[in-house]
């Protein structure tokens, strides 16, 4: 008899091959979540029909094989290996959702044989061998396992029960669509209509600084009067006091000097990376997280690791690794110059949670952060030249991240000066401050390309020299006017960051840690979903880059808040990870959680279908046709649009498309990077290696699917010129807008 190895996907099961070869037994990949949970009606047909009835069967919702993409095959050729089989080894990601995809199969067959399982955070050479050499028995994880079945089996009986009966009862007569209540969705579709509220609330407050020029012997410079935002000057004449007390007033200064130091940032996960791609250049998750999945899987790239990461640190053992990353970085043409900045061959290394290389930090966690591969340094050239624009922008964006890290840090002498001006029998305080490089140190890994992210706190200028207690004299004070702004709206990358910390939006503090502790709302793997998910539903817009609720995504937050607040708060989540974490820990029995949750589904379906509050009408147009004739007449759009999660860990109850919007899912198959050269050819990073390489004929691109920023610049110019209206389906569909330019543009 033989053993199986289990993985989660293809990559694992090359990198356990190549690290392992044969020696603990054949090795098979799933993709993802290869089985589903059953529909509603394979479980009681009289659920074929949509109703506000608590879609929960009296045990558990069994598996089924998935049939999407090549899932079936592989469930074939497991099931096949299995038989032959005595001994497995579940080597799957080592989370909830990864022990669930492993064991999950194991269970559908009735598989009895030992089983054993690997925990590892990396997949390099040496972690996968050090994961084998201490496999654990499976039995062990057997809490994990069940933890993870009830929330799978709660998603699907909150989530979809609760669609169907927001559909029913909220839904307007006559209206088309589907109202998709999710546990993730629902508090997404808050956060943005909170900002839209507190935006269109707002009441703007004009305020006032003062500002006046100081003279001291060795020059001159800028001193300005800003009180903090609760004591601001509201009232001008008082500023002008100010101003007037201010003129020619001459007195000592109090100059401070500090030698200060500054450690690089922390390196990325894929919140970080579709945060920071969405600030700089407009790229949605979506966006962000295609082209990441191409730079790691994509033919003949493979240049960063997994970007599914939902950590910002790597494992000790990857230190060994550092000095062949820098060294072959540091040979490409756009990171040459940074040998002059840090000890190419000593690179430093930070430890522990307040630096990069942290175990601890990884516990419990599947994906470290990412960053390049080191398994590819080789063969940088030929992989290099395949890239297109997006791809080598978000490549160079992840090596300056490494490099930083490994870098010195950024020292700076900051003088702070400060000058009291006597008004009214009490000082006003007048402040500069500057700063004066002393070593770049990482900031150099940033200097030849867009800021790090991080705004100084204060304006800062160049002083001339300075000493305590001398004297300086005030001279032409201005006044100047100000007023407060109302909080931006969220474009996607800030919007994935609020649901990872939506912590901030939950008042207990107890819940507001556990949701700390569990990352949010969602996971890395499906936030870009569910964003995109409310969209298609017509329950958020966007505004060029920024995200809005759209009227029937306003009045649905609002309905809800309002007769099941439950449904729009993150806190939720928070009570399920508690009630998880007891199944985990051994204090409660999954089939009771599964229970309770459904206890509350219930009670919220009795608050829904009790709500006299206005109605929604989604603006779904009406479909045309044979099928759409057949559609009108069921009632509703397809259901199946208004749960579907993402791309990554396949989930049964995402494929099945009846569950949730936060299963997390994976394709074994690499998602094509958008090619948007339009907007990014003139900013692509150089990345090139010192030599010069020959280039390789560019592949035609596809088709695109969003418009360039240059064409929507075109047609909003174009829209204000000839005094029409843009059409709102131009702002996210080239066809769309490609329409509008042909017909206007002339």
């Amino acid at each position: 008899m033989a053993t199986l190895i289990i993985t989660e996907k293809s990559s694992q099961a090359k990198d356990l091959r190549a690290a392992l070869g044969e020696r603990f037994g054949r090795i098979l990949p799933a993709e993802g979540h290869l089985l589903r949970l059953a529909e509603p009606d394979e479980v009681d047909p009289a659920w074929k029909r949509w109703s506000s009835t608590l879609l929960k069967p009296d045990g558990l919702y069994p598996t089924k094989p998935d049939s999407g993409g090549n899932k079936a095959a592989k469930l074939q050729a497991i099931q096949a290996a299995l038989k032959a089989c005595d001994h497995v080894i579940l080597a799957t990601d080592c989370d909830r959702e990864g022990q669930l995809i492993g064991q999950e199969i194991l269970e559908h067959v009735g598989y009895r044989g030992r089983v054993q399982r690997a925990i590892f955070t990396a997949q390099d050479p040496k972690t996968l061998r050090d994961a084998f050499a201490k496999l654990k028995p499976n039995a062990e994880l057997r809490p994990v396992y069940e933890a993870a079945v009830a929330r799978q089996q709660a998603d699907q009986i909150f989530n979809l029960s609760l669609t169907r009966t927001a559909t029913k009862t909220l839904l307007a007569p006559g209206a088309r669509g589907v109202i998709g209540v999710g546990r993730v969705k629902t508090p997404t579709l808050a956060i943005v209509c909170l900002r839209e509220l507190e935006i269109r609330n707002f009441k703007p407050e004009d305020y006032f600084e003062v500002v006046a020029t100081a003279t001291v012997a060795a020059g001159a410079f800028q001193m300005r009067h800003a009180p903090a935002p609760k004591d601001r000057i509201k009232d001008r004449a008082r500023a002008e006091a100010i101003a007037k007390a201010a003129d020619q007033h001459r007195g000592p200064l109090a100059v401070t000097v500090e030698e200060k130091r500054q450690a690089p940032p922390k390196l990325y996960d894929l919140p970080a990376l579709q945060k920071t791609c969405g600030q700089r250049w407009g790229w949605t998750a979506d966006r962000t997280l295609s082209v990441a999945q191409e730079l790691y899987d994509g033919e003949g790239k493979k240049l960063i690791t997994y970007p599914r990461a939902e950590a910002r640190y790597l494992a000790e053992n990857q230190i060994a690794d550092v000095p062949a990353v820098v060294g072959a970085l540091t040979r490409l043409r756009g990171f040459a110059h940074l040998g002059e900045h840090m000890d190419v061959a000593r690179p430093v290394i930070r430890k522990g949670k307040s630096g990069h290389f942290c175990d601890r930090a990884l516990e419990g966690v599947s994906h470290h952060a990412v960053i390049p591969n080191v398994n590819v340094l080789d063969d940088l050239d030929s992989r290099l030249v395949r890239l297109s624009d997006d791809e080598k922008r978000l490549f160079a964006l992840i090596c300056r991240s490494y490099l930083a890290a490994v870098m010195p840090d950024y020292e700076y002498r900051q003088t702070s000066v400060g000058m009291a001006v006597p008004l009214d029998g009490k000082p006003v305080p007048f402040r500069a401050v500057g700063r004066i490089p002393l070593k770049l140190g990482w900031k150099a890994a940033f200097a030849s390309a867009e800021s790090d992210g991080k705004p100084e706190e204060e304006t800062e200028q160049t002083l001339p020299p300075l000493t305590d207690g001398e004297a300086a004299t005030l001279s032409d004070p201005k006044v100047e006017a100000k007023r407060t702004q109302a909080p931006p709206r969220y474009n996607e990358g800030t919007l994935v960051d609020a649901m990872q910390n939506a912590w901030r939006f939950v008042e207990d503090p107890a819940l507001r840690d556990r949701l700390k502790e569990a990352k949010g709302i969602g996971t890395p793997a499906t936030r870009a979903e569910v964003i995109k998910g409310l969209r298609k539903q017509n329950l958020m817009g966007a505004d060029g880059k920024w995200l809005t609720p759209t009227p029937a995504g306003l009045q649905l937050f609002e309905t809800l808040r309002a007769a099941a607040p439950a449904l729009v708060d993150p806190g939720t989540t928070a009570l399920w990870e508690m009630k998880l974490d007891a199944v985990v820990t051994g204090h409660a029995d999954f089939r009771a959680v599964i229970d309770a949750i459904a206890g509350e589904a219930g009670r919220l379906i009795g608050a829904l279908v009790g709500q006299r509050g206005p109605t929604v009408d989604l603006g779904v147009p009406a479909a045309t046709g044979r099928f759409g004739a057949k559609r009108r007449s069921a009632g509703f759009a397809s259901p199946r649009a208004a749960t579907t999660a993402g791309p990554r860990k396949r989930s049964r109850k995402a494929a099945s498309a009846t569950a949730t919007d936060e299963a997390t899912t994976t394709t074994a198959k690499p998602r094509r990077a958008r090619k948007a050269k339009a907007d990014t050819a003139a900013s692509a990073p150089d990345i090139a290696p010192v030599a010069p390489i020959s280039a390789v004929p560019a592949s035609a691109a596809p088709r695109r699917k969003e418009p360039t920023d240059k064409m929507l610049a075109f047609a909003r110019s174009l829209a204000d010129r000839k005094k029409i209206e843009l059409p709102a389906a131009c702002l996210g569909d080239f066809d769309q807008c490609r329409q509008f330019l042909d017909q206007h543009a002339r």
